[in-house]
């Protein structure tokens, strides 16, 4: 069944990798080869799997969205994952970005506050083969204090300004992604190193709020 769910719609994936990602400069062949092998179709429900490989966002209930396969690809370009670096997901939702970053052999630990979402994704990352992920449901805004420090930290939904709990669980040398904003948002990274961070601001994107504390 892990095979067969991973090999379905091959085809529209390298498309997308092609058109939507490297025309779009992504150029870190891992993770192009990560976005090509993790299957987004099963992430998305049902009535929207003919939908799953558009470069666009979807609605995954809750009032909650998978991010556009172009947006995933980037903010995993800019953590710069290698295997076995250990990763911490704030907002696990559909699980799509989650198996991305496993994809790419990280250890990644992974919270939601939805518990419908979170069971979803656990049970979606474990069909596909994704075993060694650990999962939390409840408020991601604190981050994971007892498995920090943590070498990246992704978050996939919006807070209002840059949360400084979440970066003190980077490690030294850790970088962090995240949308920051109510009306405008900017996609914003962040290095630790040396006692300072470094902040550079990406690009404009449309996230979900981030909710609790």
């Amino acid at each position: 069944m892990t095979i067969v769910l991973r090999n379905e719609r091959r085809r529209e994936r390298e498309r997308m990798v092609r058109d939507q990602m490297r025309a779009r400069g992504v150029r870190d062949e891992r993770v192009l080869l990560a976005m090509t092998e993790v299957p987004r179709h099963c992430f998305v429900p049902a009535s929207l799997q003919s939908s799953a490989y558009a470069d666009d966002p979807l609605p995954i209930g809750e009032g909650q969205t998978i991010s556009q396969p172009y947006i995933v690809a980037a903010m995993t370009e800019a953590l710069r994952i290698r295997t076995g670096d250990r990763v911490l997901e704030i907002g696990t939702g559909s699980g799509y970005q989650t198996a991305v970053l496993a994809e790419l052999g990280a250890s990644v630990h992974t919270v939601e506050i939805l518990p419908v979402l979170a069971e979803k994704a656990r049970v979606t990352l474990g069909l596909l083969g994704y075993a060694a992920i650990r999962f939390r449901t409840g408020d991601g805004s604190e981050g994971w204090p007892s498995e920090a420090p943590f070498n990246a930290i992704c978050v996939t939904a919006a807070p209002d300004r840059i949360p400084e709990v979440l970066l003190e669980q980077l490690a030294e040398g850790g970088r962090m992604i995240v949308p920051v904003g109510l009306t405008r948002q900017d996609l914003v990274f962040l290095e630790k190193g040396e006692g300072t961070i470094r902040r550079e601001t990406l690009m404009p994107v449309r996230f979900v709020r981030m909710t609790g504390g």
